[in-house]
């Protein structure tokens, strides 16, 4: 016989040597049906294999492995997850072992697919309209009644059955893939994360695939690559050849080693997805494209995203131009306190201080946010906010007001959105006078009660006033203002915040 028999270390579990992976000529072979054969009888093994041992269903040859007993079965079951068909007694080292082994097959392996043809040569032991309806089996058989070719005919009707079952899985699990990779893409907001996210993405989805990469038409009749996962060296000159036929029909193009996908955007040029490798299952095709017709939807959506963020980065830059008008000494205050806003919230995140609130988008936000802290003083009259002098306690009483009209126009302006830079600035706006011991205005908020961003802009709104010179006061020396954001720590200031300022100060220092 062709295949050797081997026993492993505890003389325990039985298996025939897998055929070899390439043919005599080097060519590539389809891996073999594996076959699970359960019997304490091995003249049943032996006859078995000659029956079936030259059998080729779907150009893929069949590989026995051989148990017998339950125990053997059940290690053999564990270590090879793709047996296709078991061909299982019923009595062996106990009168109801194969039964047994069919419970455990389905109800603790969990495994559905695998084809089980009970044999029994004796059926009085297992009745087959008890069996049949008791037991979760694909075919019983007695074996006085198994001919060679009945054995032949139950073995490929099992394998079909197997094959069917494993493709419908497969596409189950596939289409679970495509839909999580097409929500994961849906939550990026940047384009170069997510056209990395898309060809990774796909190079895991398709069997065989070994790179992907994303492409547009080239100026020079060639792709212009936008995004790899694995790239080769050098595109093979076929796949070039094959994006562009691609990009210009907008037809799906799959060969052996090679296949490209479109993706069809509402107002952008169109893109093509190719991957590399193959042989490519046919059923992965369908999933690739699928995934195309998701990811051009994304695209679509991100594009949107990101015109409805410039819409609203230019109304935060509006805003606070308008404020500028009316306190002339802010620009330049407004683009510090951005970059120290943005510092100590970075500083804040390596800590992991604050972690529950503290994540990518607060930090990439409260720079720009920062800039709406004083836009409520459009409200306040000119001659308060540009008094010389400092102010008396009237003056002070309205001066004070701009915080809560800061807020109320940016709530007004962000329209429940509480994502975004204006809600954001709002935050800061009505909060940024707040102090840690609760003495602030305008609501008395402390400690935790205020808004982070509150607090962040707070120090660095404090520390940048009080080291530039404004109308009604001199510059402090930087030493003189470090010495009172210590000693207002905890009462004016969050101290988490305060000492977090101090590390990047010392780290980046002062004038940058």
């Amino acid at each position: 016989m062709a295949d050797i028999l081997r026993r492993d270390s505890a003389g325990d579990v039985l298996e025939f040597a897998a055929e070899a992976e390439e043919s005599a000529d080097g060519g590539r072979r389809n891996p073999p049906w594996l076959i699970l054969i359960v019997d304490d009888d091995h003249e049943v093994h032996a006859i078995t294999r000659v029956v079936l041992g030259e059998m080729m269903f779907e150009e893929r040859p069949v590989r026995f492995l051989s148990a017998y007993t339950a125990r053997q079965a059940r290690s053999l079951l564990a270590e090879h997850p793709g047996i296709a068909a078991v061909l299982l007694d019923v009595v062996m080292e106990t009168d109801d072992a194969g039964l047994k082994l069919v419970r455990h097959i389905r109800e603790e392996m969990g495994n559905r697919q695998i084809r089980i043809i009970l044999r029994t040569g004796q059926p009085g032991q297992a009745p087959e309209r008890q069996v049949i309806a008791a037991y979760d089996i694909n075919d019983y058989k007695a074996k006085s009644e198994l001919t060679a070719q009945k054995l032949y005919t139950a073995a490929v009707a099992a394998l079909r059955s197997y094959q069917h079952i494993a493709t419908i899985e497969h596409g189950r699990q596939g289409l679970e893939r495509v839909m999580e990779a097409a929500d994961h893409l849906a939550g990026l907001r940047s384009r170069p994360q997510f056209l990395a996210g898309l060809v990774g993405r796909a190079a895991a989805l398709a069997t065989g695939a070994h790179s992907a990469l994303l492409c547009a038409a080239g100026e020079d009749g060639q792709p212009s690559i936008v995004a790899e996962a694995g790239l080769p060296a050098e595109l093979p000159a076929e796949a070039a050849a094959t994006i562009m036929a691609a990009l210009a029909d907008g037809h799906t193009r799959w060969s052996e080693r090679c296949g490209v996908a479109v993706l069809r955007g509402r107002d952008a040029p169109m893109l093509a997805l190719c991957l590399l490798g193959g042989p490519f299952a046919a059923g992965d095709r369908p999933l690739v494209e699928l995934l195309c017709t998701k990811a051009a939807v994304g695209l679509d959506n991100l594009r949107l995203y990101e015109r409805l963020n410039q819409a609203q980065i230019a109304t935060v830059h509006a805003l606070g131009k308008l404020a500028e008008y009316k306190d002339e000494v802010t620009g330049d205050h407004v683009k510090r306190l951005g970059r120290w806003a943005t510092a100590i919230a970075r500083e804040l995140q390596a800590r992991n201080i604050f972690a529950h609130e503290l994540d990518d988008w607060f930090c990439d936000t409260i720079g720009l946010a920062s800039v709406l802290h004083d836009v409520g003083k459009v409200g306040i009259p000119d001659a308060i906010l540009r008094k010389p002098g400092r102010l008396d306690e009237a003056e002070m009483a309205v001066m004070r007001e701009h915080a809560a009209i800061g807020g109320s126009i940016l709530r007004d302006a962000c329209g429940g959105d509480r994502h975004g830079y204006l809600s954001m600035g709002a935050e800061i706006a009505e909060s940024h006078h707040e102090k840690f011991d609760g003495s602030g205005y305008p609501k008395g908020l402390a400690g935790d009660a205020i808004p982070l961003a509150g607090r962040i802009v707070a120090v660095a709104d404090v520390f940048d006033a009080l080291l530039h010179r404004r109308p009604y006061k001199k510059a402090w020396d930087i030493a003189e203002v470090l010495d009172l954001l210590r000693a207002e720590a905890g009462s004016h200031f969050d101290p988490r915040v305060v000492d977090a300022f101090l590390t990047v100060l010392e780290r980046d220092g002062a004038g940058a």
